[in-house]
């Protein structure tokens, strides 16, 4: 059994009534292919505090839903801890494209000084050429990529080595072990290529095994995976590793609580990929943009009713969220 009575425990102070009082589901469309779907469905919860989002993706269990839903108690019933800096730098994120479209994509996210390039969903050597493509078109820009830990311990070491420019690699092969494999035959082979560690975080029954085992150099950390904004700063600061805040596909509704981790964490020495907004064509809500690079901190948007009943899901999938909130909210009512 893991302790981890040293991180915030879940939220769970809400009935499951006043939950879905005002809980719609609505489906997003985006402009590309993205974690395999072009419609991200997520729900929106409306509470005393403001709208909330709860938007496990549809492959999570109830357990793990549980923590998405903890982060939307917070959101609409609590709100967030007072910012300690006034904007968030972001990084633009360009999905597993042909090399010749990345220039579209970039188009959409305005000026920004950092950029996330998806990877493993190809052959190697279309990922290095669209990092490439990438670093020709901003060649003064700090270059990430994201492989969801869907590369081998030699195709991340071969990709990872052929860029050596890149800023970090986020969670290049699965599992911390593997992680901390790779990141010391990197450091044997003189490669200053940072590690990061997303799924090995979120994914893992202690979040803070990736630090204890030395498999990375630094942290993503994600609002609704981590059960909320007071969480993942707990998590941040037992891990005592650098963190970057990244989006886990949010609406701009979802994204409002990233800006608030990333604005309240004591240090945040990376651009966050929280501009995921400009990947979506249709929001109920103003979009959250980056200007210049930088999204500023503030309460969640409020959605146009009409928009909702635009994007609203046919009711089957309504009844689909409802029970997948029921499942999650049981989680955490047996677990408080």
């Amino acid at each position: 059994m893991v302790d981890n009575s040293h991180i915030l425990p879940l939220n769970a102070d809400v009935a499951l009534e006043e939950l879905t009082a005002n809980a719609v589901a609505i489906g997003l469309p985006m402009h590309t292919r993205f974690r395999n779907t072009t419609l991200r469905e997520v729900m929106l919860v409306k509470g005393p505090v403001g709208w909330a989002e709860f938007s496990p993706f549809p492959e999570y269990g109830p357990e793990e839903s549980a923590r998405w839903l903890s982060a939307t108690i917070e959101a609409g019933w609590h709100g967030w801890p007072e910012p300690v800096r006034d904007t968030v730098p972001v990084n633009a994120t360009v999905p597993a494209v042909a090399p010749d479209d990345v220039e579209a994509v970039l188009a959409r996210f305005g000026p920004v000084s950092a950029v996330k390039v998806k990877v493993a969903e190809d052959d190697p050597a279309t990922d290095i050429a669209r990092v490439e493509r990438v670093r020709h078109l901003l060649p003064e820009a700090d270059i990430r990529i994201d492989a969801n830990a869907k590369y081998t311990h030699q195709e991340a070491f071969d990709v990872i080595t052929a860029l050596p420019f890149l800023t970090y690699a986020e969670q290049p092969v699965p599992g911390i072990q593997p992680l901390a494999i790779l990141r010391a035959a990197l450091r044997e082979a003189g490669s200053t290529v940072l590690i990061a560690a997303d799924e090995a975080v979120r994914k893992e029954t202690d979040p803070l095994a990736v630090a204890q085992a030395q498999a990375a150099d630094l942290i993503v950390v994600k609002v609704q995976p981590l059960g909320g904004v007071r969480r993942a700063l707990s998590i941040v600061e037992q891990a005592g590793l650098d963190a970057v805040v990244s989006s886990a596909l949010d609406s701009s509704v979802g994204i409002a609580g990233g800006v608030a981790l990333a604005a309240a964490l004591p240090r945040l020495d990376h651009a966050c990929g929280l501009a995921t907004a400009a990947l979506f064509t249709r929001e109920p809500a103003p979009p959250a943009l980056p200007v210049n690079g930088f999204l500023t901190p503030g309460p969640a948007p409020s959605p146009d009713a009409a928009i909702i009943e635009e994007l609203k899901l046919p009711e089957e999938r309504q009844q689909w969220w409802r029970t997948r909130l029921a499942q999650a909210h049981r989680v955490l009512q047996q677990n408080a």
